[in-house]
Order: C-alpha cells, then sequence, then structure tokens
C-alpha cells in the first residue's frame, strides 16, 4: 500500500451513506491529509501561456475546475469557512436554508480531497447546495472542524437521499425515553400555566419500584428541583381537575440494564417516537402512524417499545392515553393497538420473547376494551354501539390560556368577572352552565376522537356512534378472538392486573367470544349505520336516535367489516 493509499484508508474504505454518528466520527484522515506536503508544483514559477504560444504549440490545458477523478470525488471542507460562504452567498432571503427562491448563483467551488484542497469543483444547482448545507450543519453538530465529504452524498437520489436520511436520523431525532437521564428536560411543559412551573412526575401506585427510583434522584439532585408525585389509584374527573394545580408527567415503562461502569443494574425507559421534535410525550394514534413507518424503516425495536409503553398505559391508567400528562388521564385516543402489536409480533415472531409480547398486548387491549369503550359514558346501551365519550371538567388546560376566550367572555361578563375569575369558578363548579358543560363535552370528546377538528363533530361528538370508532372496535373483536384461538390454544389466563371491576371473576377469555361481539356490532352497525339508498356507513346520532348525513371519509373505515364478511361490496 502505497503512502497516499494509506492516508486515504479511511475515507477510501468507508459507505459514503453510512449513518452520521459513523461518518463525521474520527477526524484522523483528515489530519493526516491536510498535513500532506507538495514538493514540487507549489515551487513552479508562474508563467504567461501568450508569451511562450509562438515558440511551443502548447495543447489546451484542462481546468483545475473540470477535474477527471479517477475514483469517486471527494471533497476537503473547512465547516466554518464554507458554512459562512454558503449562506452568505447562496441565503439571499437569510432564513438559513437554501431553496429554488433564493437567488443567489446557485455554485460553490470547494476543494478536492486528492488535490489536499488545492485543486478546486464547483458544486452546483439548489438540491447539492442544499444538501452541503445540510452535511456541513450534521458534521458541525458533532464537533467537526473540517472534514472529507463524498460528492455522491450531495448528488444522491433524491428519494433515495430522504429515505436513508429518515431510517438512519429522523427517528432518531424523534426518539424518547424517560428515565433519571433526562426527567429534568422531559417533565418541564410549556403547558404549565400555573406560577411555579417544575419538572413534576407521577408515578401510577402499581410502580412502587418507579416511585422509589425516581425519588432517590430527585433527593441526589436538589437542583432539578424535581417533584415525585404518587398518583392516587382512583381517577376520578375531580380528581384529574385537582391536578391541574400541580401538572405532571405520568411514568411510563422502565426496563432493568445492567451499567458495567458501575457494576450495577440501572433502570433506563423504553424508547418511543413522537410525532415532533417540540414534544416529549408519548402520544396516542399518532403513535400508531408513526409505528407503520417504524415498520417500513425496520426501526422494529422502537415500535416495539412504543408498544410496551401502550401496554403499560392500559395496565396502570386504565387506557391509551392522548398523551402522558395529568391532565389527559381522562382522555384516551382511536384503539389501535391490537393491529399495532399484530404488526410488531410478525416482524419478531422468531426472537424468544415474542409470545410473551403478544400476550400482553392482547391482555391489554382485553383491559382497555372493557375499561373504555365497552362502559359508560362510552357505551350506548340501546345501540350497542361505543362513542368518544370522556369524563371531564372545566376547561381543557392543556389549551393556551386565550383559546377560549370567545366562549367564555359572554359567561364572564354575565357573572362580571374577569375571565382569568371566571375559568376558576367555571372549573371549581361555583358557577352553573349546563350549556357550557355540554360544549366542552363534546369538545373533550373531538380531542379524544383525534379528528380534532372537523365540522362533522363539532358540538355533537359525544353523542356520535362513530362509524371510525365502531370499525376499530370491530377490528379489536376480530383480532382478539383470531390470537386467543390461533396463538393460547384457545383459552387465555387473564391475570388480576389485566381484569376490570366488571371482569374481576372473569379468568379466562375464548375466541367464542370475540366472535360473537364482533358479529354483533357489524349487525349493529348495519342496522344504525348503513344507508342502503346512498350506499355507505354514516355515524349514528345516540341521542337524536338517528343517522347523520354528513358524507365523510371515514366511512371507509368500515372496508375492515365489507372485507371479513363481504355481505354489502357491491356498493363499494
Amino acid at each position: 500500500m502505497t503512502s497516499s493509499q494509506g492516508r486515504h484508508h479511511r475515507t477510501g474504505s468507508i459507505d459514503p451513506f453510512v449513518e452520521p454518528d459513523v461518518y463525521y466520527g474520527a477526524e484522523d484522515s483528515v489530519t493526516r491529509l491536510k498535513d500532506r506536503r507538495r514538493a514540487f508544483s507549489t515551487n513552479l514559477k508562474v508563467f504567461n501561456r501568450e508569451q511562450v504560444h509562438d515558440v511551443i504549440d502548447l495543447p489546451s490545458r484542462r481546468g483545475s475546475h473540470d477535474e477527471t477523478p479517477v475514483q469517486p470525488r471527494k471533497f476537503l471542507i473547512d465547516i466554518d469557512a464554507t458554512l459562512q460562504a454558503l449562506l452568505e452567498r447562496e441565503d439571499t432571503d437569510r432564513n438559513m436554508q437554501i431553496t429554488i427562491e433564493d437567488v443567489g448563483p446557485k455554485v460553490l467551488s470547494v476543494g478536492t480531497a486528492a488535490s489536499s484542497g488545492y485543486n478546486k469543483f464547483d458544486v452546483r444547482g439548489t438540491y447539492m447546495l442544499s444538501n452541503l448545507l445540510q452535511e456541513l450543519t450534521v458534521a458541525k453538530d458533532y464537533g467537526r472542524k473540517h472534514i472529507i465529504l463524498d460528492e455522491a452524498r450531495l448528488s444522491e437520489n433524491p428519494v433515495s437521499r430522504l429515505s436513508r436520511l429518515i431510517k438512519t436520523s429522523f427517528w432518531t431525532a424523534l426518539t424518547r425515553r424517560i428515565d433519571g437521564s433526562n426527567i429534568s428536560l422531559v417533565a418541564k411543559d410549556p403547558k404549565d400555566w400555573t406560577d411555579d412551573p417544575r419538572p413534576r412526575i407521577y408515578i401510577p401506585p402499581g410502580a412502587p419500584e418507579q416511585f422509589e427510583y425516581y425519588r432517590s434522584i430527585a433527593e441526589a439532585h436538589p437542583e432539578l428541583r424535581l417533584d415525585v408525585q404518587l398518583l392516587n389509584p382512583k381517577i376520578t374527573p375531580e380528581y384529574v381537575r385537582d391536578l391541574n394545580d400541580k401538572p405532571g408527567l405520568l411514568a411510563l415503562a422502565l426496563q432493568k440494564k445492567y451499567n458495567e461502569s458501575t457494576q450495577e443494574t440501572d433502570y433506563v425507559g423504553v424508547p418511543f417516537v413522537v410525532p415532533g421534535g417540540r414534544f416529549n410525550e408519548l402520544y396516542g394514534w399518532d403513535s400508531y402512524m408513526i409505528a407503520l413507518g417504524l415498520l417500513v424503516s425496520n426501526r422494529v425495536d422502537l415500535a416495539k417499545g412504543m408498544v410496551v409503553n401502550f401496554c403499560f398505559s392500559i395496565k396502570h391508567y386504565g387506557k391509551i392515553l392522548n398523551a402522558n400528562r395529568t391532565y389527559y388521564l381522562s382522555r384516551s385516543q382511536p384503539p389501535l393497538l391490537t393491529d399495532m402489536a399484530l404488526r410488531v409480533y410478525e416482524k419478531i415472531k422468531s426472537e424468544p420473547d415474542s409470545q410473551e409480547f403478544l400476550r400482553n398486548s392482547i391482555l391489554a387491549a382485553i383491559k382497555e376494551y372493557y375499561t373504555i369503550w365497552a362502559a359508560e359514558p362510552r357505551f350506548d346501551k340501546e345501540s350497542g354501539l361505543s362513542r368518544y365519550r370522556p369524563e371531564g371538567m372545566g376547561v381543557p388546560p392543556e389549551t393556551e390560556p386565550s383559546h377560549f376566550t370567545h366562549v367564555l367572555m359572554p359567561y364572564a361578563e354575565k357573572y362580571g368577572m374577569t375571565f382569568k375569575q371566571f375559568v376558576r369558578a367555571y372549573n371549581k363548579r361555583e358557577v352553573n352552565e349546563p350549556e357550557l358543560d355540554d360544549y366542552f363535552l363534546h369538545d373533550r370528546a373531538v380531542r379524544e376522537s383525534g379528528h380534532d377538528t372537523s365540522y362533522r363533530l363539532e358540538k355533537l361528538c359525544a353523542d356520535l356512534a362513530t362509524v371510525d370508532l365502531n370499525s376499530l372496535l370491530y377490528k379489536y373483536e376480530v383480532d382478539i378472538a383470531r390470537v386467543i384461538r390461533n396463538h393460547f390454544k384457545d383459552k387465555l389466563e387473564i391475570p388480576p392486573e389485566f381484569r376490570t371491576e366488571s371482569t374481576k371473576d372473569v379468568e379466562f377469555e375464548s375466541s367464542s367470544v370475540w366472535d360473537r361481539r364482533a358479529r354483533k356490532r357489524k349487525m349493529r352497525m348495519d342496522t344504525y349505520c348503513w344507508d342502503p339508498e346512498r350506499g355507505m356507513y354514516f355515524d349514528y346520532n345516540t341521542a337524536k336516535k338517528e343517522r347523520t348525513t354528513y358524507e365523510s371519509a371515514t366511512t371507509f373505515w368500515a372496508m375492515w367489516l365489507v372485507l371479513r364478511r363481504h355481505s354489502k361490496p357491491q356498493r363499494w
């Protein structure tokens, strides 16, 4: 191997599309490349080509900008200097981006690695320049001053690049976990409107080890001002309302991990993915959609972690929460756990703990079904269908203080109060306004449905047995029956922690019970939601006892029913 090859060993062998933490790892090769000395060419006397043109017939010389590489081209880049030049020349609207709306020259010369930066090459066009900006920014985040950058990383097919970044960077950037390493950060709530906002975490009574764990962290680090609270065993609307004076994060699943450096066993949070960079909470049906993307990206570990956290939430809080904050304790989200768990199971079924994963997932779904969707106030006995109808009192505290000003100010003026005075009086039930109670009942229901906001649901959501919700519950019933029959020999034992008040004496579940439930739900949806004249399913208003006429794409959620029973395919 030549000395030159030796100097370029890392840059020549590394995959140009590898993850950023690998690609922008060691800086050794760049340092060695910068130290390479020019022995001859830099000492040549500069001469004027025109002066010797008549003496010697010289061939036209290829300019260094047009260097034709033998191997894939790489650039040697000074990050700070190049970033400054790039933004000054190309980011003409000064928004720290390079887009087609910028009117710069769309070209920047950078030094080639093969010439130790001496020869230049033009990076041209909006796409490559914007990719260069991204790469330099990421490299700077890794603390690099100089990098060797593959041209292939800049000219990569746009679809391939986006797909690669989703898999290797974006999911990682959106991954969260809740444990002692970051509790002071994730427990802070930008929606805490109290006079003394501070990091606060609530631990369910069924997880005493977590209470001791977080309390030890608070005692060891008083500067964090971490407030560790034990949640009441019984969650009532009044209790949830009173927690608004001390809002906090709700604990999620932890797993034990051996720390080799301390030779002790510690806890680490089970990871989950958030729907946007500003969030730190595990969200409800957002997580299902996220999990679909994770599985496509082969990030099965993260999708599995989200199912585990959902199971923890159902086991300890009784439901999949809108998000794991105290003000969401009374509010659930669309039931998607069985499908989510089965998709993950298909990816991990060869692993030794896959059967236990499936068991816990189905047990959690069964508990959620009985606790939330087959119980009042969400279950409508007359129709046998379910509604989004969460309990709650007062004004939803997670909204901006001014969000309901237009609704509440007329009432405040009626009582001669300021806006804040009326909100406090209304929340504490010191004033009685049934119309306002009804307004917020439906507002909470819309938020629980995940379809906020929609004219289809506004001011009547809590009364609607919606097509989408009952389609999802039909799928729950079908999935649970199939799993019990195919994976647990048609007899699934129900541990006490997964039983509810109405099923406390039920020791086993069988598929036949769930098959009957699925058939009944389909029959009821055909009775109350199906419009034979229009060939569509519509939401059923349980208060007015009539079908609605609002056409919505959610009618296609009922294809779960059609595809499995083939009773009305000709109209779809």
